[in-house]
């Protein structure tokens, strides 16, 4: 006769002894259904892999490579913070300066381009004032070597709370530095939060009005969170940082010719995050119809960018994708609009002598035109970005 088992428990063998578990604390697998089939990080590979092997020929698989490294982060010294020896203790780690390093070498071809002229006027393809373009020294950010994937550890507060330097993506500042704010300046950010290249244009010192948008209130808080770690309370004054929640696509109709300089950091894909990162991904199926309108919105928002800059005044279109979709097709769509529709004529600015500063520390693309640049190559694992700059005629 057959003995009786007991269905309700299970064996489980471990280290040589048998235990019975009640059926009712098994763990199960959840069901297939509530599961996506193919996670986005999946799909933005796939996408990445069908359109960038294209774009970029040969260069595409060690870009990917690259992309799917850990990421590479700066550090943004604060100039408001009286922390002592900051930049010392740093340098001693092995960081250095990638800007300081980049005026320097910028120094010495402006002094060979003139040579070039003096000798040459009537061969040089450069106009004159492309010669006389700065890099503000004000603005420092640290790096550790190419290679070396250390991390900086946490920024301490001074006596005041001040934190004494922000960690972001060493590339992210590089838009800033291309708008050229000079002392006097009225500056708007159209898509500012989280608040790193904001706080960026703030080290310069020679801000003397911004304007601080983005349409996400829990973005913008996090914004304003940012700042009250980094800025003294009494520079945070709505008479000199002026922070809003709205929508900057009507920034251009309410605000047109007010600002000398104009940083358009769009909303796109994040090629790096939609790569490694599940969470808040724009690759997610229940959210393609906002990835493809994307091209729309930053065009829509460029043209606000154009619409708010004064006669004269620069704006700096950038993204952190290699979508041309989103890069190259957006601003040639945001020059014609402009023009056509808003009787405004917007010219290209040359980016090539801002290439040449800072290639000892990035790799950018050479088949762009002049006025746009693109980091694509990842070689010290830093993220993609692009940005183009410009300049309203009237």
């Amino acid at each position: 006769m057959a003995a009786y088992v007991c269905t309700r428990f299970c064996i489980n063998k471990f280290k040589d002894s048998i235990t019975f578990i009640q059926r009712r604390y098994r763990v199960k697998t959840k069901w297939a259904a509530t599961r996506p089939k193919f996670p986005s990080t999946e799909l933005a590979l796939h996408n990445f892999d069908t359109t960038y092997s294209m774009q970029f020929k040969d260069l595409w698989p060690s870009i990917r490579v690259a992309m799917l490294c850990e990421q590479k982060y700066g550090a943004l010294i604060n100039s408001f913070s009286s922390e002592p020896h900051i930049i010392t203790d740093l340098e001693a780690q092995g960081c250095k300066d990638f800007i300081s390093i980049g005026c320097s070498s910028n120094e010495v071809h402006q002094h060979s381009q003139e040579d070039s002229t003096t000798s040459h006027r009537d061969s040089t393809e450069l106009e004159p004032a492309a010669l006389q373009h700065n890099i503000s020294l004000d603005i420092k950010c640290l790096v550790f070597p190419q290679g070396d994937t250390s991390r900086f550890k946490p920024a301490r507060p001074d006596s005041s709370g001040i934190l004494g330097y922000y960690l972001l993506d060493a590339a992210s500042v590089l838009p800033v530095l291309a708008l050229d704010v000079q002392p006097g300046h009225t500056v708007l950010d159209l898509c500012a939060a989280p608040g790193g290249k904001t706080l960026a244009l703030l080290q310069a010192h020679s801000v003397d009005y911004l304007w601080a948008n983005d349409l996400s209130v829990s973005r913008t808080t996090r914004l304003r969170r940012t700042l009250q770690s980094y800025v003294p309370k009494e520079l945070l004054d709505e008479n000199k940082i002026h922070i809003t929640s709205t929508d900057g696509r009507q920034l251009g109709l309410t605000e047109e010719n007010r600002f000398d300089r104009v940083l358009v950091d769009v909303p796109c894909t994040t090629d790096r995050h939609s790569a490694m990162v599940e969470e808040n991904n724009l690759f997610k199926r229940s959210r393609t119809k906002e990835r493809q309108k994307l091209p729309l919105l930053q065009t829509q928002l460029l043209v606000a960018g154009i619409q708010a800059a004064r006669r004269g005044g620069h704006i700096v279109y950038s993204t952190c994708t290699l979508s041309q979709l989103q890069n190259e097709c957006v601003v040639q769509q945001a020059i014609s609009l402009a023009q056509e529709e808003l009787g405004i004529t917007v010219q290209v600015q040359d980016l090539r002598w801002f290439a040449q500063c800072f290639s000892d520390t990035f790799h950018f693309a050479s088949h762009l035109s002049v006025g746009e640049l693109v980091l694509p190559h990842l070689c010290a694992n830093f993220g993609p970005i692009y940005m183009c700059k410009l300049q309203r005629i009237n």
